[in-house]
């Protein structure tokens, strides 16, 4: 498995994936304040902190009997250097969208 599929599939759950939003917004966190607010077991989140350093999206600190967790840079911009490598099917995938769009003026914006 390539390093990007595998952060992929590690993001692909909701809980990594706030797990990692949540480093991203507020930084190195201990293990408790990363997960708090989580409705899961203790079990469940020593796995998806394992899958996410296997992933290498993150990494761990020890200090003491703590273990503080941070978004790993590298893994954030390979996932930018992809995005950016096919932008192009990106904005052409949004041109094709306005010119349908352009194509039918009388649509209303309905809630």
């Amino acid at each position: 498995m390539s390093d990007l599929t595998r952060t992929f599939a590690a993001l692909s759950d909701p809980t990594r994936l706030t797990m990692v939003e949540r480093l991203m917004a507020q930084g190195e966190l201990p293990a408790g304040e990363l997960v708090a607010g989580f409705r899961i077991s203790a079990p469940a989140v020593s796995r998806h902190l394992k899958v996410l350093r296997e992933a290498g999206l993150i990494r761990q600190r020890a200090a003491g009997t703590h273990r503080y967790y941070a978004v790993r840079p590298e893994a954030m911009q390979s996932i930018a250097r992809w995005t950016m490598d096919h932008r192009s099917f990106w904005e052409g995938s949004l041109g094709r969208l306005d010119s349908l769009l352009a194509l039918n003026p009388d649509t209303e914006d309905t809630p």
